[in-house]
């Protein structure tokens, strides 16, 4: 995990600094005009898709969006987030990372897509304040990046540990046939097959980031089939970390509905898509 963080994240904070990653937002102007947002959200969206959520709160709260633009930016993150990082992850345990990526990046344009039409007109221009455009000097940024990487490494040992402790004491004891058992309707609403719920409840709880070392060593050591993985990692690709991440923007005043609701939905259409696409295609090449 160590080999994935460290040098993607010190990167994207060189991106940062130099602000080359502020002057990619052009890049999306055309696809927030799209989704019903003002050119000024394609800085925290773009940076979003690079790092990690709490670099998206800490823009669109200390840039003056409305509540129904910071909603449809905080879905629109939440499904394509720290696309390097985890997709590295899903990657090593099961689908290619262009894949998962692209697929990441439609499904959290098409959720805003249609969200947006329920939320009025939100593409109303901002200011950005002058104090967010001004250069920290380099040591204080190198500084702020080790201690916050540091609080990251200790954070996904810790959740790690305690993951791979209770998923042993589990299957030692049998409890892995129940969990199975328990969670196959909802494994069946999803599109996904019941022998997958061990990898998809670490992440549905704690996210790709910090359950990404079990995540790749049980797709090591099950024998699922290469169909399987995919449906799941498209599945948790959408909709991964589902308390954390929607609790952090609730907490700012949104709606929850918006945040759990569409995400939840999303998952299931993207899957079962993949499984009608699949279909057609084993049909035909086996004519």
């Amino acid at each position: 995990m160590c080999k994935i963080i460290l040098p993607v994240s010190f990167a994207v904070t060189l991106l940062q600094w130099t602000g080359w990653l502020n002057q990619l937002d052009f890049l999306l102007n055309p696809l927030t005009s799209l989704l019903n947002l003002p050119p000024e959200a394609a800085l925290p969206i773009i940076t979003g898709m690079l790092t990690n959520l709490y670099v998206v709160i800490a823009m669109i709260t200390a840039l003056p969006f409305t509540i129904e633009q910071m909603t449809l930016i905080a879905i629109f993150n939440m499904i394509a987030h720290g696309l390097i990082m985890e997709g590295i992850i899903q990657h090593k345990s099961g689908i290619n990372i262009a894949k998962t990526t692209l697929i990441r990046i439609a499904a959290a344009i098409l959720t805003v897509l249609v969200v947006s039409r329920f939320l009025g007109d939100t593409s109303q221009s901002v200011a950005v304040p002058a104090a967010l455009v001004v250069q920290a000097p380099f040591l204080e940024v190198l500084r702020v990046w080790a201690v916050d990487t540091l609080g990251l490494v200790l954070k996904i040992l810790g959740i790690i540990m305690v993951i791979m402790v209770l998923l042993e004491v589990a299957k030692s004891l049998g409890w892995v046939e129940h969990l199975i058992r328990w969670l196959r309707p909802l494994m069946k609403v999803l599109g996904l097959s019941e022998r997958t719920a061990t990898m998809w409840v670490p992440a549905a709880v704690f996210g790709l980031l910090f359950s990404g070392a079990v995540i790749i060593e049980e797709a090591k050591a099950s024998a699922l089939l290469k169909g399987e993985l995919e449906r799941l990692h498209i599945s948790i690709g959408i909709q991964h970390a589902m308390l954390e991440d929607p609790s952090l923007f609730a907490v700012l005043g949104l709606n929850a509905f918006w945040l759990w609701v569409p995400r939840f939905i999303m998952a299931i259409i993207a899957v079962q898509t993949y499984r009608g696409i699949e279909y057609i295609r084993n049909k035909l090449l086996h004519r």
